[in-house]
């Protein structure tokens, strides 16, 4: 079911697969992998059997290797708690964070270094509540600053504690059933709950004078990721993997350089896991998964690793045979995927063409649990890095900025959104709102923002195509007949075709998509479509057909270069075009081509589309409508700007409401009320007498001055008041000393404007 449900959501969102070769790791040929692996594991002395610490979760009733514990920083208590000496000269003080282990105690460990206790090493005290002698030894693990600088050791019940214990030859002492309860070698505290057995043995240790502090501690407690059960350190017999051999590969690879991490610090991170790796326990008691392929005689014990069950034990020739009931940690089989989906172990044409890979895409979350395992899996098996680059995702987390859970309700269905939106806006969204491993915030507003860019692109190609003769072909540029804006865009096409393929290249693809959506938005739609209409309208058969060719070629180029990020809106809009004969998706990815870079062409248009976009901006703030149209007096003596404005007059015209230009050297001749706008080594002047209504625009700017007079005697009241300036969050306070300076700025203006309209009616 829920495979199903994920495979929907894929192919919805637009997953580009090969349906045909998806697999399932129960599936035949990857169990026959998964046995392989083990088996040749086993036979290198690379997997045992044994008795070690592992992580267990009471509720599942299973057994989770290291990266399936969550470790999450809990306020909890320190008991400092005295045991008293064999020889009855005192007592030795130790401190715990788990008074209810000390049922399992065999020795109490401090610092050789330590002078405190150093005529104590060799002596035994014994153990409260239990009556038992345990000795008191010297180990460097023991950190003098924590606590007592004695602790408790509880080789059972701890992996630091364990490995003391070795090196002691401590032996074990199991208190803890399997379900948290305390067994049988816990006492009269036997058939207890682990946390009623702690408040019981403290308040035994009190009622005993043997409890000489508690303090308060931060602790980081270990819960399980698939139930949140704080986990049990327990010894068990488990399968391990011996994982220093295989961690070594895998650290070297990355130090040469045949792999690499995107973003690098995750590099980091591979690394110090791998240096502090230990033992995988691949055993888990659960009844879903790969059967371990163990089997076991009844009679002898023998252990037989094999694909399939032995009629008869290879040591005593029993027949009574069984299979090991535990499967095998899930990550087993995935750390095999990169090969095992490819006839892995046979060679076949697949795994011959298909592995190595180039580039992994996954969470970063999930870099110990899969990366770090497929990476060492594949060189033990393979002698190959199974992919070059591993580029991190982030998390997708809600608008205030949490992880998304079934406990929050918080979560969204990626299906609802495309219902609502399309599925390109919504991969969209997610393209140009992160950047490789880090988290993002989804808010519904930017699928929204990218519906609406769809949109544009969609009503921008109608329009071509409208006042697209039917026989254009792109690609049929003659050079010689381009003018200034067609120069323009073809160069800045050529550009941006350039920039997005580099940051594709280097997995910034966040970056490469609002390159796109900037130029396809700003400079396509909003600027050459605009500056061709008169040509599309126009009698010039030439140069209409030439613009006919630039708007189709530019197009063409934002399909391909946007098809990646919105497949499905430029997939219909392809087919849609003059002379298509195969798929958008199997067409070539346009190339950066030299010819068509021509720097004086974008530089003339940036000095002509900045001046109309000030003209624009000067208009809008005085309510001047586009309808109305007006001269422009242009005043400078530079030559290279003369020349841009005369070229560029029938611009200005069409998309700056103007009636006509003039260019002077002087502006003395200049009278009467005028707009002026400062723009690049010149200034354009628009008389206003045939433009506003005077008595109106008065009257709208005294009222803007009453209601700036107002909020002004507001927010100047507010930080006259000692009270609220000092009792105030200082966030607070500047937030209206901030509006202050904004209000004031803008009287200045209106006051200033009020003066001139006035002087000029």
């Amino acid at each position: 079911e829920h495979g199903g449900t994920i495979n929907n959501q894929l192919k919805r969102l637009g997953a580009s697969c090969d349906w045909t070769r998806e697999r399932f790791t129960l599936d035949e040929g990857l169990s026959n992998a998964v046995e392989e692996v083990f088996i040749r594991l086993y036979e290198k002395n690379l997997i045992y059997r044994g008795d070690r610490i592992i992580n267990w979760c009471p509720s599942c009733s299973t057994a989770i290797s290291d990266a399936e514990v969550e470790h999450e920083e809990t306020e909890g208590k320190i008991w400092h708690v005295k045991y008293p000496l064999k020889d009855k000269r005192g007592y030795i003080t130790i401190a715990t964070t788990r008074p209810e282990t000390i049922l399992g105690d065999l020795a109490i460990a401090v610092n050789p270094e330590d002078n405190r206790y150093k005529d104590l090493v060799g002596k035994t005290c014994i153990l409260p509540l239990m009556n038992r002698e345990i000795p008191i030894i010297a180990d460097e693990y023991v950190e003098m600053e924590f606590g007592t600088g004695a602790v408790k050791i509880t080789p059972s019940h701890d992996p630091n504690d364990f490995e003391v214990g070795e090196r002691h030859n401590l032996g074990q002492c199991i208190i803890m059933n399997e379900d948290a309860t305390i067994n049988e070698n816990g006492g009269k505290y036997r058939g207890l709950d682990r946390y009623e057995a702690r408040r019981k043995i403290v308040k035994d240790l009190e009622e005993l004078g043997l409890l000489e502090a508690i303090k308060d501690h931060e602790n980081s407690i270990g819960h399980c990721e698939r139930c949140n059960t704080v986990v049990e350190p327990l010894i068990s017999k488990q399968w391990f993997v011996k994982m220093e051999p295989l961690a070594k590969p895998a650290l070297e690879v990355y130090k040469e350089g045949k792999l690499n991490f995107v973003p690098d610090r995750f590099g980091k991170i591979y690394v110090h896991w791998l240096e502090n790796i230990r033992d995988w326990c691949i055993s888990r008691q659960l009844w879903w998964g790969h059967r371990l392929p163990v089997y076991y005689c009844e009679d002898c014990d023998e252990i037989m690793v094999t694909k399939t069950k032995p009629e008869r034990c290879a040591k005593c020739n029993s027949t009574n045979i069984y299979q090991d009931p535990d499967t095998l940690d899930t990550w087993f089989s995935s750390a095999l995927w990169p090969f095992s989906t490819l006839g892995w172990p046979e060679e076949t044409e697949d795994f011959k063409y298909f592995f190595p890979t180039n580039v992994l895409v996954t969470g970063y979350d999930i870099i110990f649990f899969w990366v770090i395992r497929m990476v060492f899996s594949s060189l033990e098996q393979t002698g190959e890095v199974p992919f070059e680059d591993v580029l991190l995702t982030g998390l997708i987390r809600d608008e205030q900025g949490r992880k998304m859970s079934k406990s929050l309700g918080n979560g969204i269905d990626p299906l609802d959104v495309i219902e609502e939106y399309g599925a390109d806006a919504l991969r969209f969204t997610l393209v140009t709102g992160n950047t490789p491993g880090n988290d993002m915030r989804f808010y519904m507003e930017r699928v929204e923002a990218s519906r609406n860019f769809a949109n544009k692109l969609w009503n921008a190609t109608r329009f071509v195509l409208m006042n697209l003769d039917e026989n254009i072909v792109g690609e049929d540029i003659n050079q010689n007949l381009l003018e200034e804006e067609d120069k323009w865009i073809l160069s800045r096409m050529n550009t941006v075709i350039k920039e997005v393929t580099y940051n594709l290249e280097k997995y910034e693809i966040g970056i490469a998509a609002q390159k796109i959506y900037d130029f396809t938005w700003d400079e396509y739609c909003d600027w050459y479509i605009e500056m061709v209409k008169p040509r599309l309208y126009g009698e010039n058969t030439t140069s209409k057909e030439t613009a006919e060719k630039v708007l189709l070629n530019v197009l063409e180029s934002i399909l391909k270069l946007l098809h990646p990020f919105m497949p499905f809106i430029t997939e219909e809009i392809w087919r849609h075009l003059p002379n298509r004969d195969k798929a958008l998706i199997i067409s070539s990815w346009p190339k950066y081509d030299e010819k068509l870079y021509y720097p004086e062409s974008e530089k003339n248009m940036a000095f002509v589309m900045n001046g109309i976009r000030g003209i624009r901006n000067a208009r809008q703030e005085m309510n001047i409508p586009p309808s109305k149209k007006a001269k422009i007096i242009f005043v400078t003596e530079d030559e290279n700007v003369i020349k841009m404005l005369n070229y560029g007059e029938r611009y200005f015209i069409n998309l700056a409401s103007a009636e006509d230009i003039e260019i002077l050297e002087d502006k003395s001749t200049i009278k009467g009320d005028n707009l002026s706008v400062v723009l690049d080594k010149c200034e354009a002047y628009i008389p206003l007498k045939d433009l506003i209504d005077y008595e109106k625009e008065i009257e709208r700017l005294e009222k803007e001055k009453e209601k700036l007079e107002g909020e002004l005697k507001r927010v100047r009241g507010k930080l006259s008041n000692e009270g609220f300036v000092n009792k105030a969050p200082e966030s607070v306070v500047e937030a209206e000393r901030q509006k202050q300076i904004k209000y004031e700025s803008m009287m200045d203006k209106v006051v200033e404007r009020l003066e001139t309209l006035k002087s000029n009616k």
